[in-house]
């Protein structure tokens, strides 16, 4: 058996020797030299020519055609280059060569080498994790009873969703990220803020394709949560326990990224790669468990699954709630993800939670309550059903679900129109973060009008613009500028504070928004007991449960 295969080669070479043509070495050279060339550029070009730097659907390579200093020679019109190669100079219709028939060939476009290429996409680590470098892109200071975020520069990252794949970047901008006008976005590429593939875009006309990295430079402003502590209840090698302050989200979301408890943990109690064991929403104070290690994590969420765990919440709702045990099992269905609202409906998934009544005041009652399955606001929810919402409930105790509020289920509108008049409603109390929306997330569905943040004209971005390149250098360090002037604020001047925390791009910089009141970010639902197999944890019952409460 011949080597490759070749079981032609005994033959032919049986017939050069009958035939009295194989004379000499040099005759055979000239025989399967053509052959031999080929397969020699054809390697030549595999190992020696490599893929130029793409940049922003540019193909590499020089404009003209011409070969860099170092590259192979170009190579026979005849020889076919994998695809690697990039741009070669254009071959024209007489000297292509003609694709050969059979199966699996198929005739190349002649300007397929053109298209931009995408780098493969990054492996990232599983799980979510903040260091150091995250918790230092700024830092808090206290005010008025609130904890604030100095504004910092932020860089947010995606790859290409499928549904934005040949849709060009000017496109998925109108259509998907509302929160700035398309001059903004104009100016921000002016201004070298947006990256596709770590690479400057130059033109929103720009089509993504699968597996393309966007990177967006913003100015980011956080809205303030209360200044009361994230208090530490138990830790040990397994978990930590804190007691959460209402209005803190438990982790990065929205609007939200350093006023979360687990930034606040970070960056003041040097506890990181914790794992939230469950949820609390915003709003809600009391008992929030993590675990320190991936095992703990799923063990406990086994037993969560398991209905091995007890939870027990402490409120304060409208009215005289019955002094006997109440069980409530309606189903709960999702009206708005985005939004955040649920309501009692009978397409809804299973619920069951259980009330007793603690105390009653002759205005509003004390209810202890037991979930026993984990609902999105389920505990909110049944209440407003049974015609005793929590007392201060923006959602559920809104004007917007009706005359009743929601008792009984009975909500006498749509559910768009439901949405629409809550979105109304906290849009003029300049209090959208209750429901995690901004500005910018309001589609025409949702309200009458159009924003006021929209409006905003090309002409005055220009101008900003041409002032943001004065600030080059602030953009570039302002996370380390921001730590620094935290950790040394005598050291710095009232031009390094314009400078860091002002933005000629930023909209939300132009904008004077109402602080809100400390006893408005409390909602009087608190997590008061967390029990399962081997542990239990309480948080102390809040002032606002005590006996001797008074209302406003």
């Amino acid at each position: 058996m011949w080597p490759g295969g070749c079981r032609w080669l005994p033959v032919l070479l049986q017939g050069y020797l009958n035939l009295g043509r194989l004379t000499s070495a040099r005759t055979w050279g000239s025989c399967w030299g053509p052959m031999a060339e080929t397969f020699s550029i054809g390697a030549e070009a595999a190992s020696g020519l490599r893929a130029p730097v793409q940049q922003n659907g540019d193909a590499g390579g020089d404009a003209r055609g011409e070969r860099t200093s170092g590259s192979p020679k170009p190579v026979d019109a005849g020889v076919e280059l994998p695809q690697e190669v990039g741009k070669q100079t254009p071959v024209s219709e007489e000297q292509a060569p003609v694709a050969p028939s059979g199966p699996g060939k198929r005739k190349k476009r002649r300007d397929a080498t053109r298209e931009r290429v995408v780098p493969p996409p990054k492996k990232r680590r599983a799980g979510v994790s903040f260091s150091d470098d995250h918790f230092a892109e700024t830092s808090y200071y206290f005010e008025g009873g609130l904890r604030k975020v100095r504004p910092y520069y932020f860089d947010f990252r995606t790859y290409c969703k499928g549904r934005w794949v040949g849709h060009s970047l000017l496109h998925v901008f109108s259509t998907e990220f509302r929160a700035q006008p398309l001059a903004y976005y104009e100016a921000a590429v002016r201004e070298g803020r947006l990256h596709l593939n770590e690479e400057p875009v130059q033109d929103l006309s720009i089509v993504l394709k699968d597996n393309d990295f966007l990177r967006n430079r913003v100015h980011r402003h956080e809205p303030p949560v209360t200044a009361e502590p994230v208090r530490l209840l138990a830790e040990n090698e397994d978990v930590v326990v804190v007691d959460k302050p209402s209005s803190i989200p438990v982790h990065p979301c929205g609007r939200f990224r350093h006023n979360t408890v687990i930034f606040i943990l970070g960056k003041e109690h040097q506890l990181k790669e914790l794992h939230p064991l469950h949820r609390l929403d915003r709003l809600t104070s009391g008992v929030l468990m993590f675990a320190k290690t991936a095992a703990v994590s799923e063990r406990i969420h086994e037993q969560v699954r398991d209905r091995q765990l007890e939870k027990e919440y402490v409120c304060r709702v409208e009215g005289e709630f019955p002094a006997e045990e109440v069980t409530c099992k309606e189903p709960i269905l999702v009206v708005s993800y985005k939004v955040g609202v649920c309501r009692v409906d009978a397409r809804g998934k299973p619920c069951e939670t259980v009330f007793q009544r603690l105390s009653y005041n002759g205005h509003s009652s004390v209810v202890r309550c037991r979930p026993l399955t984990g609902r999105t606001h389920q505990i909110r929810v049944h209440l407003q059903f049974l015609g005793h919402p929590i007392l201060n409930d923006p959602i559920y105790n809104s004007v917007a679900w009706g005359p009743s509020r929601g008792r009984g289920g009975h909500i006498p509108k749509t559910d768009e129109e439901l949405l629409r008049d809550l979105v109304a409603e906290h849009q003029a109390k300049q209090s959208l973060d209750v429901l995690d929306l901004c500005e910018g997330d309001l589609s025409p569905g949702l309200i009458g009008s159009t924003a006021p943040s929209s409006e905003l004209g090309k002409d005055h971005l220009g101008e900003l613009a041409a002032s943001a390149q004065k600030m080059d250098g602030a953009v570039e360090a302002a996370p380390q500028v921001l730590d620094t002037m935290a950790l040394a604020p005598e050291k710095t001047t009232e031009t390094d504070v314009v400078n860091q925390e002002i933005d000629p791009l930023c909209e939300e910089c132009r904008l004077v928004r109402q602080d809100p009141l400390p006893q408005d970010l409390v909602m009087f639902l608190h997590a008061l007991r967390y029990k399962g197999p081997g542990f239990e944890y309480f948080s102390p019952m809040p002032a606002w449960a005590q006996d001797d409460w008074q209302e406003d």
